[in-house]
């Protein structure tokens, strides 16, 4: 089943303008889900740790963003990086293996790219850095540092945000 999943997200992170029916049909819509909808206020919690997968969840994101603007919705944005997750975003590479710095490099840029999309913003766990032995001051630019996504995560759903887990 994993593997299915996977297989999806790769089509999906490949396909310019999202999801098509089929190459001469419009692209897919969402309208029925989307109706009455102006904001799309959604917070993805990614406790995931893999550098080889990571990037294509980013892929996802940012193509989601764009899916939302395409459909008139305006993007509300928080990625909050917990768990492993957060030597993910460390621009300290020491506590990695060496083949795993491409992947690295690559979440850097889709996180820079990601940063420059309005209505984005990224959030980091200082609880998990302290247990992970994270130097907060390693962060890659643009993640704020928050004292607990845990209880990040739970204002952003009394604030109305759909929550999307990444493990």
């Amino acid at each position: 089943m994993f593997a299915i999943w996977m297989i999806c997200l790769a089509w999906i992170a490949g396909m310019p303008g999202g999801a098509m029916a089929d190459s001469h049909q419009k692209p897919l819509d969402d309208a029925d889900a989307l109706k009455g909808v102006t904001v799309g206020k959604v917070v993805f919690d990614i406790g995931m740790s893999n550098p080889q997968t990571l990037p294509l969840y980013l892929k996802v994101i940012a193509q989601t963003h764009a899916d939302l603007e395409r459909q008139k919705v305006k993007p509300e944005v928080v990625l909050a990086f917990h768990g492993g997750a957060v030597k993910l975003v460390s621009r300290n590479r020491e506590a990695l293996p060496m083949d795993q710095h491409p992947f690295l490099e690559e979440i850097a840029d889709l996180i820079a790219d990601l940063q420059k999309k309005p209505g984005v913003r990224m959030e980091v766990c200082g609880l998990a850095t302290k247990l992970f032995g994270v130097d907060n001051a390693t962060i890659l630019p643009g993640i704020k540092v928050v004292g607990n996504t845990f209880v990040s995560l739970t204002g952003y759903h009394a604030q109305g945000f759909a929550a999307i887990p990444i493990y």
